[in-house]
């Protein structure tokens, strides 16, 4: 180890340049990292918060279900009498709207059944209740677009009125911030024709959200009701845009994941074949091949362990820098994990090299090339 701080400190040069583009690396895999978890999170959080197990579809709608699939209330009344199973209604849909206070806003509407497993309550304000069927809470991302509480929302082009009632935590669908309402008043939503005289609308919904228990025979059910049930985290493909946004980033890492060894690995092989007459000095004074491996992974282990601090600290900077401007979310725990997956890639390739070290001659040193 000794012998391995003093080649840093002679060579600093060359190993802050090397450290430099650890930590370039390092930043980039933790920047990617927080855009990847926080594009997921702006697109499926809503999703997350459900306290369901299960997703009943219509049988049909095998891609984009939310907004394909229609399971009548006869699906939904004979998921109800299943066994060990707790069923109520979910309609998922965008929308447009406007306040009284002329705040133009997207919003995904939400249909649920008031006090049921669904409904998420509020933080402020009243929660929905089936007395007062046009009530609405929305998510924190729709009062920091200057959505308030007592305010009137109307429905773009179909004149649907909505009050908002309260608020709740931070939810999300498909990057559009989301507004829970009775289902009653989601199918008005959905189902309503601008311009058309009001009509009853269809006892439809986007699913049918389950409980189900240990005894619960789910493939049963959906050969009996016609429906096809999915867990609620395979249900996240079903949100616009979840599946390619996580190709892509998770593309994007993999790539940084294997530039950051072949990176390490040539910094050091050319840093070893440098060395080799160094090395064969100490093999020629009795070091063992041992000591040699060590003291080569220690200076490795140091420059990437403190190039990939640094761009730890760069990548959570970036998240404080950001906040909640833009959909980006690096936890403590995501961020430890990534650093160390970027230290393993970096040691990796620096042991690439390791069959060089060994492999020196100490006759070099005696003249045995003259």
């Amino acid at each position: 180890m000794y012998l391995a701080l003093l080649e840093l400190k002679a060579a600093r040069g060359r190993f802050l340049l090397m450290g430099s583009v650890v930590v370039l690396v390092a930043a980039l895999v933790g920047i990617v990292s927080g855009f990847t978890t926080g594009l997921g999170d702006d697109t499926i959080s809503a999703l997350r918060r459900l306290p369901a197990t299960h997703l009943a579809f219509a049988r049909g709608a095998d891609s984009d279900q939310f907004a394909r699939s229609l399971v009548g209330g006869g699906e939904l009344d004979g998921w109800r009498g299943r066994e060990d199973v707790e069923a109520t209604p979910l309609g998922v849909s965008i929308a447009r709207g406007t306040t009284n206070r002329k705040v133009e806003v997207d919003f995904a509407a939400f249909g649920i059944e008031p006090r049921s497993f669904l409904d998420p309550g509020s933080s402020s304000g009243a929660a929905l209740s089936a007395a007062e069927p046009d009530g609405v809470v929305v998510s924190r991302q729709l009062v920091k677009d200057g959505v308030r509480v007592g305010d009137t929302l109307t429905v773009d082009r179909l004149g649907v009125t909505l009050k908002v009632r309260g608020t709740t935590g931070r939810s999300s669908y498909g990057h559009v911030a989301v507004a829970y309402l009775p289902v009653t008043t989601w199918q008005r939503i959905r189902f309503a024709a601008p311009g058309a005289a009001a009509a009853k609308p269809p006892r439809q919904y986007s699913a049918v959200a389950l409980k189900a228990g240990p005894g619960a025979d789910l493939a049963a059910a959906d050969r009996a009701l016609g429906t096809r049930t999915r867990t609620v985290e395979d249900a996240y493909a079903a949100a616009p845009g979840y599946t390619g946004e996580r190709v892509t980033m998770t593309s994007i890492q993999a790539f940084l994941y294997a530039i950051a060894p072949l990176v390490v690995g040539a910094f050091f092989a050319v840093w070893t074949v440098q060395r080799r007459p160094e090395l064969a000095l100490l093999r020629a004074l009795g070091a063992s091949r041992l000591r040699l491996l060590g003291h080569t992974l220690a200076q490795a282990g140091i420059v990437v362990a403190a190039g990939t601090a640094v761009g730890a600290a760069l990548a959570a900077g970036l998240g404080v820098l950001v906040g909640s401007e833009v959909p980006f979310s690096l936890p403590g725990t995501a961020l430890a994990t990534t650093m160390a997956s970027v230290v393993l890639v970096g040691l990796a390739g620096a042991a690439v090299t390791l069959r060089k070290v060994t492999t020196v001659d100490p006759m070099t040193m005696l003249g045995a090339g003259r």
